[in-house]
């Protein structure tokens, strides 16, 4: 709902200030009913998909689970769409569906940094970057979130220039002109010495697999013994432990909001084994992988 919003609420601004119909849309549903998003609000939809008028551009906005309301009718009707010129682009996970759909090829695209990891498993054609949205002359992608809002502050600016997009910007009270290649968040680490965040940005690129210390410091070009030291000093942790921590906490994630099974979530997070990756996640968190899906299917 976040993203939704966050992508229409400047576009009916810069309506509103220029006293014109600048911008139009119409909120599409299977059926043509509403759709409840993933905090329980239900949303009306305009039009159903049998029923949508010629448009220029369309975006696929998903939450948790992309794919679960995936299937051949929505992929061909897609597939459809872009045949037609239309030019298609996704919010938050959207992506993952024109990714099912085969209509991403050649595109640079981005996602929320959760399901970065996620997709890159999925679709390693594709090249997936942690980047705030990406608009190509194929399509454009938004993180999902407050991204959306830069990103429709970027089409204002393309289209009708800089000084309509800054009144809308004020009117959202959003100060921070993001650029596309902005990163997401501030990783752990950051605002400590550079190598620790160059580090821990290469720890999260490669999380599926996962690098030595000793491939890691000759990434960065130091020895492994300084890059010890450094985390030590400033994290107050070894980077081996760091590291298992953020593969953890991927695989903590997934638990919550995928239902791929314990041992394809083992091997996402970098472990060898579900045994090896359920005792180390034991550990960590506590309960086992079993544990927790079974305390949030009761929950």
């Amino acid at each position: 709902m976040v993203a939704f919003f966050s992508a229409i609420e400047p576009l009916r601004i810069a309506n509103r200030i220029s006293g014109q119909t600048l911008f139009q849309w119409d909120v599409i549903s299977r059926d043509g009913g509403p759709v409840e998003a993933s905090n329980g609000m239900t949303l009306a939809a305009d039009v159903s998909l049998a029923n949508v008028p010629m448009a220029p551009s369309l975006a696929v906005c998903a939450s948790f689970a992309p794919e679960a309301a995936v299937d051949e009718t929505l992929l061909d009707w897609l597939r459809e769409r872009a045949a037609q010129g239309v030019t298609l682009g996704g919010m938050d996970t959207g992506c993952f569906v024109l990714a099912a759909a085969g209509l991403l090829a050649d595109q640079t695209v981005t996602l929320h940094w959760e399901s970065l990891p996620e997709f890159r498993e999925r679709f390693p054609e594709i090249e997936a970057v942690e980047s705030v949205f990406e608009v190509t002359p194929s399509g454009f992608s938004c993180a999902g979130g407050s991204a959306a809002i830069d990103m429709s502050l970027d089409l204002i600016r393309r289209r009708h220039g800089d000084d309509l997009a800054d009144r809308v910007r004020e009117q959202l009270v959003h100060h921070q002109r993001r650029q596309p290649a902005s990163r997401q968040r501030g990783l752990p680490g950051q605002g400590l010495d550079p190598l620790i965040h160059r580090a821990i940005v290469l720890m999260e690129d490669h999380l599926e697999a996962p690098l030595s210390i000793r491939a890691l410091a000759d990434e960065l070009g130091l020895g492994w013994r300084r890059l010890e030291r450094l985390f030590e000093r400033d994290l107050a942790c070894s980077p081996q432990r760091f590291y298992v921590e953020r593969r953890l906490a991927h695989a903590h994630r997934l638990l919550r909001e995928t239902r791929h099974p314990i041992t394809q979530i083992a091997l996402a997070s970098g472990f060898a084994s579900a045994s090896s990756f359920t005792r180390a996640f034991r550990r960590h968190h506590g309960v086992t992988p079993s544990q927790l899906r079974r305390g949030l299917e009761s929950s």
